[in-house]
Parts: C-alpha cells; structure tokens; sequence
C-alpha cells in the first residue's frame, strides 16, 4: 500500500486523492488553515489530515495548489524534511512556467528531497475514465511509478526539470487562453450590440468553436480567479522579448475582471449567458 501526501485539497487534489485511494493508497494531507469546504472536500475524498511534519513520512509528497502558493508549499516540504535522513521525493504539479519550477526547486537546496516536475493535463479524475494525464519530468529513477500503480495516468517526458512545466504552459495557453479569448470577444459584442449576430453567425460557420465556446466559458467561471496566477506564469514563460506574452497578462487582467463579478453581482456573467443560451432548445442553466 503506498503512502501518500497530497498538498492541496481542492478540486483537482481531492479527485486525484480518491483516485488513489480508491486504487488502494492511503492519502496525508495537511488542513491547518484551511476552509470549511476545503476540509469536507477532504473528508469526503477519504484523505487523512496530520500534521504538517508528519507529511515528510509519506513515500511521495504530492503539491496541487493554485499556481501562486507553489513556491510557499515547497519551502514548508523543504523545511520539514531537514530533520527526516531519507524525505520523500517531491512532486510539483502546478500550473507554473519552467522558470518558476527552477526557482522551487532551489528551495531544496541542502536537502536530500529529489525534486520532480509535473504537470496535470486534463480534468479532475472521475469514475470511469482514466484521465486526467499527469506527465513527469526528471524522473530518471521512476518514482512517479508509485502512482501509476494506484490508479493514475503518467506519462514520464524525456526532457530536463522544466520540461513538463512548459508542456502545461503551451496547453494551458492553447485551451485556458480559447475560452479567455472567447469570453472576451462575445462580451465585446454584448457591448456593442453585436451579440444575436455573431451568435448566429457562429451557429451557421463555426459550430464547433460555438459548442466549445458553450462548453468552456460557463466552466470556467468557478475557475477564473486560479487562472488569474496561470495567465501570468504563461507570459513569463514566453518572456519579454515575445509580443504574444502581453496577450497572457491582459488575459491575467480579464479573468480577474470575471472572478470579481462572479463573486459580485455576476454582471458579466448573466451577459455571456446572455449570448451563449441556445434560442430554441431551452436556457442554459448558468453554475
């Protein structure tokens, strides 16, 4: 049976939590702090709370937090591992750029904590399908071989501690930055009063991106004040010299803009309701 501590209980850390237990793992976890729904997330996944100490026991030490929060997570991993002879490898699996990633890993510095670089692509896991995929670099001795055998889809890259960061990066920017910049155009045309056009002309010249578009942006609404932090990793990742970063911070900036009125009055969200709605099968039904 492994043993395993998964550092973030949120939706993705829970759901990969209850995959593994439920493919006979025993999940640690840490909940000092943390909020009433992240606990009974916790619970309900099957994870065990301790000490934060009492993680550095575990065979694998999972991180799945917002982007923004990997760096701290992995100064406390570091820190409680300086007393343990033989800590855990760690795994970050956050949304982070490869530089970002370098930046972590210089916080085991001193320590015996072998560092890996993940990257989750894909949903939280859901009964019955085997995604979502987590991919693995630097990991030349196979340590992520633990969570296959619980349950998990992995995939180890080739390439050097960076080389899955910049994988999620690419993704991310691809299926993130669609639906950012398919919430911001259909709210341009809400505005100007082009919504019943283009939603027309989507229907009659572009239906799949107006499937996905119906798909993606309502999703993403619980979603956009983590992305905020993944927008900014992805122009990082870019860099200076690349125009395209600017497009990441100003979608840094609108998904900002779209946490704020989801937890508000939800302005926006009723106006992308609005605008993707079917006309003849009934009202979408707004999360």
């Amino acid at each position: 049976m492994g043993n395993i501590a998964i550092i973030g209980s949120g939706a993705m850390g829970s759901a990969v939590a209850k995959r593994l237990i439920d493919h006979g793992a025993t999940v640690l976890t840490y909940l000092d702090g943390r909020s009433e729904p992240t606990i009974a997330r916790a619970r309900a996944a099957g994870m065990i709370p301790v000490a934060l100490k009492e993680l550095a026991k575990a065979d694998l030490v999972l991180s799945i937090v917002p982007p923004a929060e990997a760096i701290k997570v992995a100064e406390q991993v570091a820190e409680i591992s300086l007393e343990n002879p033989a800590p855990p490898p760690f795994i970050d699996l956050n949304a982070i750029a490869p530089k970002t990633m370098q930046a972590l890993a210089a916080r085991f510095e001193g320590s015996r904590v072998e560092v890996l670089d993940g990257a989750i692509i894909g949903g939280p896991p859901v009964a019955g399908k085997s995604g979502p995929t987590l991919y693995i670099s630097g990991d030349s001795a196979e340590r992520s071989r633990l969570l296959e055998k619980h349950g998990l889809k992995v995939r180890r890259l080739a390439g050097p501690l960076g080389a899955a960061s910049a994988l999620k990066m690419c993704y991310a920017g691809i299926n993130k930055g669609f639906a950012g910049l398919g919430a911001a155009m259909l709210l341009a045309a809400s505005r100007s009063g082009a919504a019943e056009s283009l939603k027309a002309e989507l229907a009659e010249s572009l239906p799949d991106i107006e499937r996905k578009l119906s798909k993606s942006i309502p999703d993403m609404y619980p979603k956009a004040y983590r992305w905020v932090a993944e927008m900014q990793e992805i122009a990082d990742f870019l860099g200076e010299d690349d125009p395209a970063a600017t497009i990441f911070r100003g979608m840094a900036g609108l998904f900002s803009r779209l946490a704020a009125d989801v937890d508000g009055d939800r302005a926006l969200v009723r106006q992308l309701h609005k605008v993707l709605a079917p006309s003849e099968t009934g009202a979408m039904v707004m999360p």
